[in-house]
């Protein structure tokens, strides 16, 4: 795939802080079913991906080699789930 990646960091509201907070608390408190809930949408994006391509060959480009990676960094204490899919465009964030 040809499509480059970029990072940006998006605030949260207060109110946004909050529902995040009550969802990583309360709704996926086991963080297995979280990281769980993050694969899954990162699958969802490659299923995206793999369907808008078949309209739009140029999103594709050839290379059906669609990734979900899982890094962990032991020393910084992250865990980091990318994947090359599609996915949310900026206003829908």
């Amino acid at each position: 795939m040809s499509v480059e990646a970029s990072k940006e960091t998006l605030e949260f509201q207060t109110e946004a802080r909050q529902i995040l907070h009550l969802m990583t608390h309360s709704l996926y408190s086991n963080k297995e079913i979280f990281v769980r809930e993050l694969i899954s949408n990162a699958s969802d994006a490659c299923d995206k991906l793999r369907f808008e391509a078949l309209e739009n060959d140029a999103l594709y480009e050839g290379d059906g080699e669609l990734q979900i990676i899982v890094d962990f960094d032991e020393e910084a204490k992250t865990v980091t789930i990318s994947d090359n899919g599609i996915g949310m465009l900026r206003d829908e964030v």
